[in-house]
């Protein structure tokens, strides 16, 4: 019985060898790209895409456009308020105004 189990150990030794090559070559694949992964992971955070700077263009014009459209509302309201008679109503127009027209030469921030 020990023979045999001597006969068989470097069979099972060198099959065993052959099969773990591919798991020692995957791993040292493995260890070598993790650096090269990592530096790509780190760019990909670090830098926008186009779109994505689009999608954020986008939404600044639009919360400007927002801004604007309810500026607009608010010194439509005041203005018929001033139409009334009622003074603190025309001075709040008048803030209102002058906030749009800042609004409107500075655009959207970036």
């Amino acid at each position: 019985m020990t023979m045999l189990r001597k006969n068989l150990r470097l069979p099972v030794l060198a099959l065993a060898g052959l099969m773990l090559q591919g798991c020692i070559a995957r791993a040292a694949v493995d260890v070598v790209t993790l650096p090269v992964r990592a530096v790509s992971a780190g760019v990909d955070a670090a830098t926008t895409s186009q779109s994505e700077a689009d999608e954020k263009r986008g939404r600044t014009i639009r919360k400007h456009e927002e801004r604007l459209g309810e500026l607009e509302r608010t010194y439509a309201r005041a203005m018929e308020r001033c139409g009334d008679g009622d003074d603190e109503a025309c001075e709040r127009a008048q803030s209102l105004k002058a906030e749009q027209k800042a609004l409107l030469e500075a655009g959207p921030e970036e």
